[in-house]
């Protein structure tokens, strides 16, 4: 069975698909705006992984009223979500028998409710599976630990794919440098260069 997962290059997604492939064929699959080039970093990380991995292309006008509503919002979670739910919704039209994301039990965003889980395979005739769903930030850690080559720092020091990234070009470029700053608070990203020997 076909599944493509949602891939930023970073640990969660990156353990995400090692469960999976026990079970599927897995295509690790960066959903890009086109805003920057970030997409590659993910792309290396597929290849050191040894999955199959392809982009697609979400609408700008979600970028937009993404970065719109941070902006306004003064943090980034409910544009995140917007984007999330978006690229959720592109993958799932994707021929494939399953969709998948790296969103934990205890991410505060992004998540996919119950609701919008079955929304999502009823109306698209795929599976939507979050592997992690019943791992905490604690146990994931200790299995990336054990399983990759990972680079972990600030957010805007570490290359990934993740939507963080565009979004912060867009901030930057609709709404000046300090919007980035205000909108996104200091945080700690993971890039996954490889398994361990």
């Amino acid at each position: 069975m076909e599944l493509a997962l949602l891939y930023s290059g970073g640990k969660d997604s990156s353990l995400a698909a090692l469960l999976l492939d026990q079970f599927y064929d897995v295509t690790l699959v960066t959903a890009t705006f086109e805003i920057t080039a970030d997409w590659k970093h993910a792309e290396s990380a597929a290849t050191a992984l040894g999955f199959p991995f392809e982009t697609v292309q979400l609408d700008q006008t979600v970028a937009d009223a993404a970065a719109a509503q941070m902006h306004n919002d003064g943090f980034p979670r409910n544009g995140i979500q917007q984007i999330h739910n978006h690229a959720l919704e592109t993958v799932a039209g994707l021929e494939v028998s399953a969709i998948a994301d790296g969103t934990r039990r205890d991410d505060r965003v992004p998540t996919v409710s119950r609701a919008q889980a079955q929304s999502l395979e009823d109306r698209h005739g795929v599976d939507y599976i979050a592997p992690l769903s019943g791992f905490g930030r604690h146990a994931v850690d200790r299995l990336v630990a054990a399983t990759f080559d990972v680079e972990a720092g600030p957010s805007e020091e570490i290359n990934k794919a993740d939507y963080e990234g565009e979004i912060r070009a867009l901030l930057r470029e609709e709404y000046g440098p300090p919007a980035v700053v205000d909108v996104f608070p200091a945080h700690e990203q993971t890039y996954v260069h490889g398994r361990l020997d």
